[in-house]
Protein backbone atom coordinates (compact mmCIF):
# COMPACT_ATOMS: atom_id res chain seq x y z
CA UNK A 1 0.00 0.00 0.00
CA UNK A 2 3.24 2.31 0.57
CA UNK A 3 4.18 2.03 -3.10
CA UNK A 4 0.97 2.93 -4.35
CA UNK A 5 0.39 5.88 -2.19
CA UNK A 6 4.44 7.22 -2.58
CA UNK A 7 3.27 6.86 -6.65
CA UNK A 8 0.07 8.69 -6.57
CA UNK A 9 1.25 11.25 -3.94
CA UNK A 10 4.24 11.65 -6.95
CA UNK A 11 1.86 12.19 -10.09
CA UNK A 12 -0.25 14.39 -7.71
CA UNK A 13 2.73 16.54 -7.12
CA UNK A 14 3.97 16.51 -10.62
CA UNK A 15 0.94 17.78 -11.81
CA UNK A 16 0.32 20.65 -9.42
CA UNK A 17 3.70 22.15 -10.18
CA UNK A 18 2.67 22.00 -13.42
CA UNK A 19 0.64 25.52 -13.48
CA UNK A 20 1.66 25.60 -17.25
CA UNK A 21 0.16 22.61 -18.11
CA UNK A 22 -2.83 23.25 -16.22
CA UNK A 23 -3.74 26.15 -17.39
CA UNK A 24 -2.94 24.67 -20.89
CA UNK A 25 -5.16 21.72 -20.64
CA UNK A 26 -8.45 24.32 -19.82
CA UNK A 27 -7.72 25.29 -23.39
CA UNK A 28 -9.83 23.23 -25.43
CA UNK A 29 -12.58 22.88 -23.63
CA UNK A 30 -13.04 26.62 -23.17
CA UNK A 31 -12.80 26.97 -26.66
CA UNK A 32 -15.58 23.79 -27.45
CA UNK A 33 -17.78 25.83 -24.81
CA UNK A 34 -17.12 28.99 -25.93
CA UNK A 35 -17.65 28.48 -29.88
CA UNK A 36 -20.14 25.80 -29.66
CA UNK A 37 -22.34 26.54 -26.78
CA UNK A 38 -23.10 30.02 -27.81
CA UNK A 39 -22.47 29.54 -31.16
CA UNK A 40 -24.64 26.66 -31.32
CA UNK A 41 -27.36 27.51 -28.64
CA UNK A 42 -29.57 29.26 -30.53
CA UNK A 43 -30.02 26.51 -33.81
CA UNK A 44 -29.91 24.21 -30.75
CA UNK A 45 -32.45 25.48 -28.87
CA UNK A 46 -34.78 26.05 -32.12
CA UNK A 47 -34.63 22.23 -32.72
CA UNK A 48 -36.42 21.95 -29.74
CA UNK A 49 -33.38 20.28 -27.64
CA UNK A 50 -33.28 23.22 -24.68
CA UNK A 51 -30.32 25.10 -23.35
CA UNK A 52 -27.04 24.12 -25.38
CA UNK A 53 -24.77 24.66 -22.66
CA UNK A 54 -27.07 22.12 -19.96
CA UNK A 55 -26.33 19.95 -22.82
CA UNK A 56 -22.96 20.26 -23.60
CA UNK A 57 -21.06 21.13 -20.18
CA UNK A 58 -21.09 17.02 -19.08
CA UNK A 59 -19.58 16.60 -22.68
CA UNK A 60 -16.96 18.62 -21.94
CA UNK A 61 -16.09 17.18 -18.27
CA UNK A 62 -15.82 14.21 -20.26
CA UNK A 63 -13.79 15.62 -22.87
CA UNK A 64 -10.97 17.07 -19.70
CA UNK A 65 -11.02 13.69 -18.00
CA UNK A 66 -10.35 11.65 -21.66
CA UNK A 67 -7.49 13.89 -22.47
CA UNK A 68 -5.93 14.21 -19.20
CA UNK A 69 -6.02 10.29 -18.08
CA UNK A 70 -5.05 8.60 -21.09
CA UNK A 71 -2.26 11.37 -22.33
CA UNK A 72 -1.06 10.49 -18.54
CA UNK A 73 0.40 7.43 -20.16
CA UNK A 74 3.08 9.44 -21.84
CA UNK A 75 5.00 10.90 -18.74
CA UNK A 76 5.64 6.54 -18.02
CA UNK A 77 7.49 7.42 -21.43
CA UNK A 78 9.52 10.28 -19.93
CA UNK A 79 10.16 8.30 -16.70
CA UNK A 80 11.60 5.77 -19.00
CA UNK A 81 14.21 7.92 -20.61
CA UNK A 82 14.78 9.54 -17.81
CA UNK A 83 15.80 6.62 -15.94
CA UNK A 84 12.78 6.55 -13.07
CA UNK A 85 11.19 3.33 -14.63
CA UNK A 86 14.47 1.86 -14.53
CA UNK A 87 14.16 2.60 -10.43
CA UNK A 88 10.65 1.38 -10.23
CA UNK A 89 11.09 -1.52 -11.84
CA UNK A 90 14.07 -2.50 -9.81
CA UNK A 91 12.26 -1.86 -6.13
CA UNK A 92 11.27 -5.28 -4.66
CA UNK A 93 7.88 -4.63 -5.44
CA UNK A 94 5.21 -5.93 -7.15
CA UNK A 95 4.64 -4.45 -11.02
CA UNK A 96 0.88 -4.42 -9.74
CA UNK A 97 1.39 -1.92 -7.49
CA UNK A 98 3.70 0.07 -9.37
CA UNK A 99 0.90 0.09 -11.73
CA UNK A 100 -1.82 0.89 -9.36
CA UNK A 101 -0.01 3.83 -8.26
CA UNK A 102 0.59 5.31 -11.70
CA UNK A 103 -2.88 4.70 -12.51
CA UNK A 104 -4.78 6.26 -9.65
CA UNK A 105 -1.85 9.45 -9.50
CA UNK A 106 -2.85 9.88 -13.01
CA UNK A 107 -6.90 9.38 -12.62
CA UNK A 108 -6.48 12.30 -9.51
CA UNK A 109 -4.99 14.89 -11.65
CA UNK A 110 -7.84 13.79 -14.26
CA UNK A 111 -10.36 14.13 -11.72
CA UNK A 112 -8.72 17.53 -10.44
CA UNK A 113 -8.96 18.84 -14.39
CA UNK A 114 -12.57 17.60 -14.77
CA UNK A 115 -13.64 19.50 -11.45
CA UNK A 116 -11.96 22.75 -12.59
CA UNK A 117 -14.03 22.47 -16.38
CA UNK A 118 -17.19 22.07 -14.03
CA UNK A 119 -16.33 25.47 -12.15
CA UNK A 120 -15.97 26.75 -15.77
CA UNK A 121 -18.81 25.57 -16.89
CA UNK A 122 -20.82 27.35 -13.96
CA UNK A 123 -19.82 30.29 -14.67
CA UNK A 124 -20.76 29.99 -18.23
CA UNK A 125 -24.20 29.25 -16.99
CA UNK A 126 -24.48 25.10 -16.82
CA UNK A 127 -26.64 24.88 -13.30
CA UNK A 128 -27.26 20.83 -12.45
CA UNK A 129 -31.22 20.18 -12.34
CA UNK A 130 -30.57 18.00 -9.32
CA UNK A 131 -27.97 18.21 -6.28
CA UNK A 132 -28.43 14.86 -5.53
CA UNK A 133 -27.07 13.99 -9.38
CA UNK A 134 -23.90 15.90 -8.20
CA UNK A 135 -22.12 13.10 -5.88
CA UNK A 136 -23.38 10.40 -8.66
CA UNK A 137 -21.84 12.14 -11.26
CA UNK A 138 -18.44 12.55 -9.46
CA UNK A 139 -18.70 8.90 -9.25
CA UNK A 140 -18.88 8.60 -12.91
CA UNK A 141 -15.92 11.02 -13.45
CA UNK A 142 -14.06 8.65 -11.39
CA UNK A 143 -15.01 5.57 -13.46
CA UNK A 144 -13.71 7.81 -16.75
CA UNK A 145 -10.23 8.67 -14.94
CA UNK A 146 -9.54 5.49 -14.45
CA UNK A 147 -10.79 3.30 -17.26
CA UNK A 148 -8.84 5.69 -19.87
CA UNK A 149 -5.62 6.18 -17.49
CA UNK A 150 -5.26 2.45 -17.59
CA UNK A 151 -5.95 2.18 -21.15
CA UNK A 152 -3.32 4.97 -22.04
CA UNK A 153 -0.80 3.23 -19.68
CA UNK A 154 -1.44 -0.24 -21.29
CA UNK A 155 -0.68 1.78 -24.71
CA UNK A 156 2.33 3.73 -23.18
CA UNK A 157 3.84 0.22 -22.09
CA UNK A 158 3.66 -0.94 -25.84
CA UNK A 159 5.74 1.91 -27.28
CA UNK A 160 9.43 3.08 -26.68
CA UNK A 161 8.88 6.05 -29.58
CA UNK A 162 7.43 9.02 -28.66
CA UNK A 163 6.43 10.05 -31.88
CA UNK A 164 4.11 6.43 -32.21
CA UNK A 165 2.50 7.66 -28.80
CA UNK A 166 1.18 10.77 -30.32
CA UNK A 167 0.11 9.15 -33.78
CA UNK A 168 -1.79 6.69 -31.57
CA UNK A 169 -3.52 8.63 -29.50
CA UNK A 170 -4.40 11.40 -32.32
CA UNK A 171 -5.81 8.62 -33.99
CA UNK A 172 -7.87 7.25 -30.82
CA UNK A 173 -8.78 10.04 -28.60
CA UNK A 174 -10.20 12.09 -31.29
CA UNK A 175 -12.78 9.35 -32.90
CA UNK A 176 -13.42 8.29 -28.97
CA UNK A 177 -14.55 12.02 -28.05
CA UNK A 178 -16.47 12.98 -31.25
CA UNK A 179 -18.23 9.53 -31.52
CA UNK A 180 -19.04 10.04 -27.73
CA UNK A 181 -22.44 12.29 -28.03
CA UNK A 182 -20.62 15.20 -26.19
CA UNK A 183 -21.47 17.33 -28.68
CA UNK A 184 -24.59 16.56 -29.87
CA UNK A 185 -27.32 14.07 -28.79
CA UNK A 186 -27.01 10.41 -29.87
CA UNK A 187 -31.26 9.92 -30.98
CA UNK A 188 -32.04 10.14 -34.19
CA UNK A 189 -28.75 9.53 -35.84
CA UNK A 190 -27.29 7.26 -38.83
CA UNK A 191 -27.38 3.85 -37.77
CA UNK A 192 -23.94 3.97 -38.34
CA UNK A 193 -23.00 6.25 -36.36
CA UNK A 194 -25.06 5.07 -33.11
CA UNK A 195 -23.26 1.77 -33.71
CA UNK A 196 -19.77 3.41 -32.98
CA UNK A 197 -21.05 5.61 -30.23
CA UNK A 198 -22.23 2.00 -28.58
CA UNK A 199 -19.27 0.66 -28.60
CA UNK A 200 -17.21 4.22 -27.30
CA UNK A 201 -16.32 3.83 -23.86
CA UNK A 202 -17.22 7.59 -23.54
CA UNK A 203 -20.50 7.20 -24.37
CA UNK A 204 -21.48 6.01 -21.58
CA UNK A 205 -19.50 8.34 -19.61
CA UNK A 206 -20.47 11.43 -20.66
CA UNK A 207 -24.37 9.74 -20.64
CA UNK A 208 -23.65 8.99 -17.30
CA UNK A 209 -22.84 12.65 -16.08
CA UNK A 210 -24.83 13.84 -18.38
CA UNK A 211 -28.10 12.19 -16.79
CA UNK A 212 -26.77 12.57 -13.40
CA UNK A 213 -26.22 16.41 -13.21
CA UNK A 214 -29.05 17.55 -15.70
CA UNK A 215 -31.34 13.82 -16.16
CA UNK A 216 -31.33 13.47 -19.82
CA UNK A 217 -30.07 9.75 -20.50
CA UNK A 218 -29.54 8.03 -23.82
CA UNK A 219 -28.51 4.68 -22.17
CA UNK A 220 -30.10 4.67 -19.12
CA UNK A 221 -27.84 4.87 -15.68
CA UNK A 222 -27.89 1.24 -14.96
CA UNK A 223 -26.25 0.36 -18.39
CA UNK A 224 -23.73 3.14 -18.25
CA UNK A 225 -22.85 2.24 -15.26
CA UNK A 226 -22.22 -1.30 -15.72
CA UNK A 227 -20.60 -0.95 -19.00
CA UNK A 228 -17.98 1.30 -17.71
CA UNK A 229 -17.42 -0.46 -14.57
CA UNK A 230 -16.71 -3.59 -16.60
CA UNK A 231 -14.26 -1.67 -19.01
CA UNK A 232 -12.67 -0.26 -16.12
CA UNK A 233 -11.65 -3.43 -14.48
CA UNK A 234 -11.12 -4.79 -18.39
CA UNK A 235 -8.70 -1.94 -18.71
CA UNK A 236 -6.85 -1.98 -15.89
CA UNK A 237 -6.59 -5.70 -16.29
CA UNK A 238 -4.95 -5.15 -19.74
CA UNK A 239 -2.50 -2.38 -18.38
CA UNK A 240 -1.54 -4.38 -15.62
CA UNK A 241 -0.59 -7.19 -18.02
CA UNK A 242 1.54 -5.15 -20.27
CA UNK A 243 3.22 -2.79 -17.54
CA UNK A 244 4.34 -6.58 -16.30
CA UNK A 245 5.94 -7.37 -19.42
CA UNK A 246 7.70 -3.76 -19.74
CA UNK A 247 11.23 -3.21 -19.76
CA UNK A 248 13.22 -0.04 -18.90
Amino acid sequence: MMTIYVLWLRQVKRYLRSKPRIIASLGQPLLYLLSFGFGFGAIFAKAGQGNYIQFLAPGMIGMTILFTSIFSGIELMFDRQFGFLKEMLVAPQPRLLLMIGRTLGGATTAIFQGLIVVAVCMLAGFRPTSISGIPIAFGYMILISVLFTALGTAIACTLTDMQGFQMVMNFLVMPIYFLSGALFPLTNIPTVMKFFASIDPLSYGVDGVRGALIGVSHFGGLVDVTVLSVLTLAFLAIGARQFSRIEA
